[in-house]
């Protein structure tokens, strides 16, 4: 039997109950591959991988060792979120890894966009391979792959495995409790499993974080506008009831800086700019017609809030001609 094709009798996931249903049968399969063996995951706080840790508590336990390494680049308040949710709620067994110095100085002076996503995926292997080194025992992987993931694989579109790229020597068997899902399945699983709803409805957040969206050399002053900007917008989403609506939003700071006015002095900062995108397979974007209220509330806030910003300008380009993120 091909375990890593969905069999055609598979009945989508849609109702609390068949999520149910899928756990059962999930707690069951896991605690067969495992026995007693310990098993590790990369949990970045996403919704797959947050979704797997959810099953895994419930199934083994402490058995499950979770690694959250913070590279600087997430957004405003997702560190201190994994610790609330697993550690304090769920009583996992979980290593929070402070590597924001470590990244930051890599990345410091590094402008070209290929060579930031080599360094910070490259570096977030390095920091999870030493911290596996450090245990023992430990003779499973657990991976947030879901079902897009094998058929993109088999496309030749990307790699299948989340974390790739592990040395030699940390040779472990795969857990992968949710291959066969699609995404919405995952959300649906994640809800029943008692997981918080900003968690399991968050929006899509590319691998390399905040970094693809402080476009040029990352600074830490721009990198805190980024972060300090993409948190009054969702914020602002939330409040006006588009979170669930409008299916991707954020800002991006670039780097270069205009002339403006501030208490009658001149200021010399960076522009804000806000992007919030529909789409029902990410090959074509649509934007987000946002009322005139909003966007003025949001230019008042981030001008207000924002250190270093001046201006806030909004992105009226469908994909194509420009592609979702700026890098």
């Amino acid at each position: 039997m091909d375990t890593n094709h969905r069999p055609d009798s598979m009945e989508r996931i849609t109702t609390t109950d068949q999520a149910l249903s899928f756990i059962e049968e999930q707690v069951k399969q896991i605690r067969d591959q495992v026995g007693d063996g310990k098993v590790l995951l990369a949990l970045s706080g996403g919704v797959d991988s947050s979704v797997v840790a959810a099953l895994l508590i419930k199934a083994i336990g402490k058995q499950l060792v979770c690694v959250h390494v913070n590279h600087g680049l997430l957004r405003k308040g997702e560190p201190e979120q994994v610790i609330r949710v697993f550690r304090d709620e769920m009583n996992a067994n979980l290593i929070y890894v402070d590597a924001v110095d470590r990244f930051l100085d890599l990345l410091a002076g590094v402008s070209d966009p290929e060579s930031k996503r080599h360094i910070i995926g490259e570096e977030f292997i390095k920091v999870f391979a030493e911290e596996a080194a450090k245990l023992e025992g430990i003779s499973f992987l657990a991976q947030g792959t879901i079902y897009p993931d094998i058929l993109e694989s088999e496309q030749g579109i990307k790699a299948h495995h989340n974390v790739g790229g592990l040395p030699q020597e940390l040779s472990f068997e795969l857990v992968e409790p949710v291959k066969l899902l699609f995404k919405d399945e995952v959300r649906v699983v994640g809800k029943a499993l008692g997981l918080p709803d900003n968690m399991v409805y968050r929006q899509p957040f590319p691998g390399p974080g905040l970094g693809v969206r402080c476009p040029g050399a990352i600074t830490r002053d721009r990198l805190e506008a980024v972060r300090e900007s993409d948190a009054i917008l969702r914020e602002e989403f939330e409040k006006n009831g588009l979170s669930g609506k409008v299916w991707q939003y954020f800002t991006v700071v670039p780097d270069f800086k205009s002339t403006g006015v501030k208490d009658g002095k001149r200021t010399f900062a960076w522009p804000c700019i806000i992007r919030a995108i529909n789409t029902s397979d990410v090959m074509e974007v649509t934007v987000e017609d946002l009322p005139a209220q909003l966007i003025d509330h949001l230019v008042q806030r981030i001008l207000a809030e924002v250190p270093g910003s001046n201006r806030v300008l909004y992105d009226f380009t469908p994909k194509p001609p420009a592609t979702v993120e700026y890098e």
